[in-house]
C-alpha cells in the first residue's frame, strides 16, 4: 500500500471506528497537525503521512475528556529549535503518545523510529537514547497492561486491516 493510499485507509478505517461513538474524524491535509474540539472534533495529520497520522491518533488517544475539549488538547507546541528545558519536556509527554504510535505500526508491519521534532539534536545523542528507552519502557507496559481503551480499539482495526491484505 502507498503511504498515499495508507493515509486514506487511515482516515477510512479511523472514522468507521469512532465517528459515531466519539464525535471525531481523521482529516489529512495540514500542513501541521493539530487537534480541533467540535462537533465533530477533528485530528488533522500532516499532508498524508501516514506516520503523522498514527502519531496524531495516538495522542488522541491518551487525551482525557477535559483535554478534547480543548485545541491540541491545550498543550504548548514550540517548534524546531527548541531550548533544553522544552526539550525536555517536549520528551516527557511524548513517551506514551509514540509509544502507542509504534504499536500502531507494528500492526501495520510499518518501521518505526522515536521522533524528537527537533533538528537541533544531533541524531546520535544520548538523549534520543535515553528517550528511545523510556519509549521501550512504556511498550512493554502497554504490552503487559493493555492500551488505553481508544487505542487498543484503533490497534485492533489495524490489525484486522493488515489481515485484510
Amino acid at each position: 500500500m502507498s503511504e498515499l493510499r495508507l493515509g486514506e485507509t487511515l482516515v477510512t478505517v479511523f472514522d468507521r471506528v469512532f465517528r459515531a461513538t466519539d464525535d471525531t474524524i481523521l482529516c489529512g491535509g495540514a500542513t501541521e497537525p493539530f487537534y480541533e474540539p467540535g462537533s465533530p472534533s477533528v485530528i488533522h495529520f500532516r499532508e498524508d503521512y501516514d506516520r503523522s497520522a498514527l502519531h496524531e491518533v495516538a495522542h488522541w488517544c491518551v487525551a482525557g475528556a477535559g483535554r478534547r475539549r480543548l485545541p491540541d488538547y491545550g498543550y504548548w507546541y514550540a517548534p524546531d529549535g527548541r531550548n533544553p528545558d522544552q526539550q525536555r519536556a517536549f520528551y516527557s509527554v511524548e513517551v506514551k503518545p509514540q509509544a502507542i504510535e509504534a504499536l500502531f505500526c507494528e500492526a501495520l508491519n510499518l518501521p518505526f523510529a522515536v521522533s524528537v521534532d527537533n533538528l537541533t539534536v544531533a541524531a546520535d545523542c544520548s538523549e534520543i537514547k535515553v528517550f528511545g528507552a523510556a519509549v521501550n519502557r512504556q511498550i512493554a507496559l502497554f504490552r503487559l497492561r493493555g492500551l488505553p481503551h481508544r487505542a487498543r480499539r484503533f490497534g485492533v482495526a489495524l490489525t484486522m486491516l493488515t489481515a485484510e491484505h
